[in-house]
């Protein structure tokens, strides 16, 4: 299995692989023909609540990464995720400005770890 984070706004490039976009929202200023999306699961993204909670905050990062990796554990939508990066290259796209702090960076960590 090969996971790749990247941000939205950053150029598509062949290792890419497949394209997901693991954000609930899509990013601003985004066009979706420039995106060139294999899918958008906004179902493995955080809870909105969630999402509105952490706020990136760096302060929240902690607390931000456990709450997440337990919506993860019991979320259904992540099946279909593994499936795909299964047996493919999988890249998963992001619009935060914080290349370290955001749900992509968790989400690449949980399916290391249980995968």
């Amino acid at each position: 299995m090969l996971v790749r984070i990247k941000r939205i706004y950053d150029e598509p490039e062949a290792e890419d692989g497949e394209r997901i976009l693991v954000d609930r929202l899509w990013p601003r200023g985004c066009r979706k023909e420039k995106a060139k999306l294999d899918a958008w699961m906004k179902d493995v993204a955080p809870s909105a609540e969630l999402r509105r909670w952490f706020d990136h905050k760096p302060e929240r990062w902690a607390k931000f990464k456990e709450r997440y990796q337990a919506e993860l554990k019991d979320n259904p939508a992540l099946d279909g995720l593994r499936e795909r990066a299964a047996t493919k290259t999988v890249t998963l796209l992001y619009g935060s400005s914080n290349r370290n702090l955001n749900q992509a960076v968790v989400l690449a960590e949980f399916l290391a770890d249980r995968c």
